[in-house]
């Protein structure tokens, strides 16, 4: 009983001295130079069918703390346990989601619900692997056991690919359709916060989480911050 009551107290604890951290993200191009973005050779046959990127309706942002909060600093390979099981699923020849953020442990179930041969592989530095060909009903699993981006393809259809990104920590979240995220319960302190989307260059704030209450921070992501000529 006494030890119900220490865990409880702690658990208290830890509560009362976690925040919140809110805010949106969004991407934005480059400011298009007058008489480039329509006209001549963009309505030329050879040119108005390319489809061009819609930063206005880009998804699929992800928002995280930098680095292995919360854990110990023993090498990632010495600390890594299944945490728990996510999925993507295989359908219309197409992944779903097409992003995931995980936390390094986590396995990952890759149902292929179609009728035809799937083969799910990466070669990703970090998460390297290889599930082989398989169809309905049959589920293969992959645990991701290092932190890092792992792009994901399929070996026969081109137009499937999907990126699962491993991170250290449990706090991170997808941002929705509107671009707003919430992490909770993120123990109170300093903390390097990133906003990551897949064809943009990330971008990171630092922030300070109160024990108590929230913290806003909104991204707007876009070509820039890059070495140029």
């Amino acid at each position: 009983m006494l030890c119900y009551f220490a865990w409880l107290m702690v658990f208290l604890v830890v509560s009362v001295r976690a925040g919140t951290i809110t805010g949106t993200v969004r991407a934005e191009g480059k400011a298009a130079v007058t008489g480039e973005a329509g006209g001549g050779a963009y309505d030329s046959r050879k040119f108005k069918f390319a489809e061009r990127v819609n930063y206005a309706e880009l998804r699929d942002f992800v928002v995280h703390l930098v680095g292995p909060v919360g854990t110990n600093t023993t090498p990632t390979a010495a600390r890594v346990q299944v945490i728990s099981t996510k999925k993507v699923a295989q359908r219309g020849a197409m992944f779903s989601p097409h992003v995931l953020p995980i936390v390094v442990g986590t396995t990952v179930e890759w149902p292929n619900y179609d009728e035809i041969l799937h083969n799910v592989f990466s070669m990703s530095d970090s998460n390297p692997f290889d599930l082989d060909l398989y169809k309905a009903p049959e589920v293969r699993r992959w645990t991701f056991d290092k932190p890092g981006r792992v792009d994901v393809f399929c070996s026969i259809h081109t137009a499937m690919s999907c990126v699962v990104l491993v991170l250290e920590n449990p706090y991170y979240a997808a941002a929705d359709e509107k671009g707003r995220y919430l992490i909770a319960n993120v123990p109170a302190g300093k903390y390097q916060l990133k906003a990551w989307h897949e064809r943009l260059p990330a971008q990171v704030q630092e922030i300070i989480v109160p024990e108590n209450g929230e913290v806003k921070a909104d991204f707007t992501l876009g070509i820039k911050g890059l070495p140029k000529l």
